[in-house]
């Protein structure tokens, strides 16, 4: 258990610390934009991969019965989860986290009208779907976690935007909501996507969605698919 909970520490204070304004600035110039990204994308990838393993190793510890039933829940959230961080990592947006730097058109925000936050819902829908199925205590600490972590995220992020943008803040945030369609509902309409993002998305969600149900049991142990049979 201590393995998996310094494991956990680790992984939230790597993805919290390069975050702040001042930490990430001096990253980028001392490796460069791309460098940094690399470097941090690499980082992470290995931090979750002794995460995973760590969890994996420590101690069982059930919290609730759990049937086959349960794996329902990620089966029918993954695809808006995957759907949501492949359209958020391909999407422009000077709101939340991003991988794109151009210049945001408020005239077809694609993803970032629905929310402005797509990959911190992602994770918090991926998070939530899985603690169903997983009815231990090192799963609710884990993908709880990463729930909390991700939902906590998104009022630190509008305020830190906020002021980095200023006037232009309000401009851009106009257009969407940090609840998902909340901007649609209140009468703002659908957003317009940038031309074959939400084809080239779709086609990635539905991809990876496929790989990731025919790979879980062989990387991850449990089968999602027995509840199909």
């Amino acid at each position: 258990m201590t393995e998996f909970l310094a494991a956990l520490a680790v992984f939230l204070c790597s993805h919290s610390i390069p975050a702040m304004p001042q930490v990430r600035a001096g990253l980028v110039r001392l490796f460069g934009e791309r460098l940094y990204l690399a470097v941090y994308a690499a980082t992470s990838l290995l931090i979750l991969a002794w995460l995973i393993g760590a969890a994996r190793r420590a101690p069982f510890v059930p919290l609730w019965d759990v049937s086959a039933s349960a794996y329902w829940a990620p089966l029918l959230a993954m695809p808006a989860a995957i759907f949501l961080l492949v359209s958020g990592l391909l999407a422009v947006n000077p709101l939340s986290v991003a991988l794109r730097s151009k210049a945001f058109d408020v005239r077809a925000p694609g993803i970032v009208g629905i929310t402005r936050h797509p990959v911190l819902w992602a994770f918090a829908i991926w998070s939530a779907a899985h603690m169903v199925p997983n009815g231990d205590l090192v799963s609710a600490i884990l993908f709880g976690g990463f729930m909390v972590f991700a939902l906590a995220a998104m009022p630190t992020i509008d305020r830190r935007k906020s002021r980095q943008l200023g006037m232009g803040w309000q401009r851009l945030a106009s257009a969407t909501s940090a609840l998902p369609f909340a901007a649609t509902l209140a009468g703002r309409g659908l957003p317009a996507w940038p031309r074959g993002q939400l084809l080239l998305a779709t086609a990635i969600t539905i991809t990876a969605y496929l790989a990731l149900l025919l790979a879980h049991a062989a990387m991850f142990g449990p089968d999602p698919t027995a509840v199909l049979r």
